[in-house]
């Protein structure tokens, strides 16, 4: 069985106001070996999940670091919220550290503006081989991620018309984004070598490709989602993502090649999954045309469909997504609360319960 670990990055709010607080430095301070890890922006926490073998106690386990980190919050007068832009308005403050020094330097304004965040899976693979022969045959089934975990409808207090506008601040990085058919680890690694030497990215780690190999741990890992408002809706994202994975190292191993789509076709697929959430038409993958968006996921459900009953996992994962689809996905919720309410700050709060339900 493949294990499967979650990275979350989370929003600091202000318990009162829902503004956005610039203190994680103060809450790593206060509690150096938590395990909660700093981002970019000082208004961001990252928690991370142990890897796992068995999904089932995948929830209680994102439950458990969502919960500590509102516990260390707390002590600063703050609140973690899993929003992947902030409602409100905000001017991010950026961690004080050499490396984020040099991308402010060298990014500007996208450095400064980029108070994202997202949810990041690593699922486990045999060796770098497979795991580009994984990431070569994935790319059809990425933006659909995008539909489902889309939680930022907001930036600098508007409604932008997106369900995730975090996919296209995201974009401005110059090494995001889908990638092409690397037929194999070696020209994986030579194309990395080569965006390095360029000079615009400081490290490996600025390989922000939508998906890639992880250069910690032996992980595929797939990097498209919004950090999502439900926990279950994060177990639901790892319970496909892994049953993705598996889909495409069997694919290989009975030497079925990639779907050949060229990089455009896949930054539109991209786009459409980022407007329209799960609210309106994306682009089926089986036939690069328009199609309901819970036909498409349903088309995702089916193409991992194997794989997900070979795990055990079948059974939840319908009752999951069927879930997410009778309710929508974290846009539509925000977008409920302000329609009620007509305050931001609502929308925070709600999303403040529910982070920590």
């Amino acid at each position: 069985m493949r294990t499967v670990g979650v990275e979350e990055e989370l929003i600091l709010v202000d318990a009162d106001t829902g503004e956005p607080r610039a203190v994680s430095g103060a809450v790593l301070a206060l509690a150096p070996d938590s395990g909660l890890e700093q981002e970019l922006q000082l208004e961001q926490l990252e928690v991370a999940t142990r890897p796992m073998s068995a999904t089932g106690g995948l929830s209680q386990e994102i439950r458990r670091w969502r919960a500590e980190a509102a516990r260390r919050a707390a002590r600063v007068g703050a609140v973690p919220v899993a929003l992947a832009t902030s409602p409100l308005p905000v001017h991010p403050s950026l961690t004080s550290s050499e490396r984020y020094r040099w991308m402010r330097e060298e990014f500007a304004l996208t450095a400064q503006e980029q108070l994202t965040c997202g949810c990041h899976i690593h699922v486990g693979v045999l060796s770098d081989e497979e795991g580009v022969a994984v990431l070569d045959r994935i790319r059809p089934w990425l933006a659909p991620l995008v539909a489902l975990s889309g939680n930022s409808p907001f930036w600098q207090g508007r409604d932008t018309g997106y369900s995730s506008y975090r996919s296209r601040v995201w974009g401005r990085w110059p090494s995001a984004g889908p990638v092409e058919i690397f037929g194999s680890a070696e020209r994986y690694r030579r194309q990395v070598r080569a965006m390095l030497d360029t000079g615009a990215l400081l490290d490996e780690g600025m390989i922000y490709f939508d998906a890639r190999l992880s250069r910690n741990y032996p992980t595929v890992e797939v990097r498209v989602a919004d950090v999502c408002m439900e926990a279950e809706d994060t177990v639901l994202l790892a319970t496909l993502i892994r049953a993705l994975v598996e889909t495409a190292a069997r694919e290989w191993r009975a030497g079925d090649p990639p779907e050949p789509a060229g990089i455009g076709l896949l930054r539109l697929a991209g786009w459409r999954a980022g407007r329209s959430g799960l609210d309106d038409r994306l682009v089926q993958p089986l036939t690069w045309t328009p199609a309901p968006a819970q036909t498409v996921v349903r088309s995702l459900l089916d193409h991992v469909r194997e794989a997900l009953d070979d795990a055990g996992d079948l059974p939840s994962a319908e009752e999951r997504l069927a879930s997410l689809l009778e309710r929508g996905n974290g846009a539509r919720r925000q977008r409920q609360i302000f329609e009620r309410t007509g305050e931001l700050a609502a929308v925070v709060r709600d999303c403040a319960t529910r982070t920590a339900a």
